[in-house]
């Protein structure tokens, strides 16, 4: 499996922000209530981050430590691509909240500092998920020489 390219990040965060600002504009032209995202979005999107780095670590700390130990490598597959889904994800979402915060910024009226505040806060928590999943990424990846996967009769690889 690759890591995530950065032109597909780019791409997701610029297809996310055409559909946060249009989904706002659609909104406002329907005269419905327009997206408010909540602050629990953003906690939400923090722990994810969170959790992604906690489950990188120690499969980073096994594969490069001086005294290595075993890895499940079905457990290290699913840390690495819950980590890859969280760059994806990271990445249309980062798009949505700069689509609703251009929204904010260019429609005619005060600017709410509420609804401001709120489409920061999930920003600042989708670009963590982004940066949690590229980082995860790179903390799953095999030191160089160990990609012939050596495996033990039980399965469990050796590095």
């Amino acid at each position: 499996m690759t890591r995530t390219r950065i032109s597909t990040i780019v791409i997701l965060i610029t297809v996310g922000a055409a559909a946060g600002f249009l989904v706002q504009v659609a909104l406002a032209a329907g005269s419905l209530p327009k997206f408010r995202p909540e602050y629990t979005l953003a906690l939400s999107l923090l722990f994810i981050a969170g959790i992604t780095i906690a489950l990188a670590v120690p499969i980073r700390r096994a594969t490069r430590a001086t005294v290595r130990t075993r890895i499940d490598p079905f457990h290290a597959t699913r840390v690495v691509l819950f980590a890859k889904a969280s760059s994806i994800a990271g990445g249309l979402l980062t798009g949505a909240a700069a689509g609703l915060l251009a929204e904010l910024l260019v429609r005619n009226g005060g600017l709410n500092t509420d609804s401001l505040l709120r489409s920061l806060a999930v920003l600042v928590g989708a670009i963590a998920v982004l940066v949690a999943g590229l980082v995860g990424e790179f903390l799953c990846t095999v030191p160089p020489g160990d990609d012939e996967g050596k495996t033990d009769p039980a399965g469990s690889l050796e590095t």
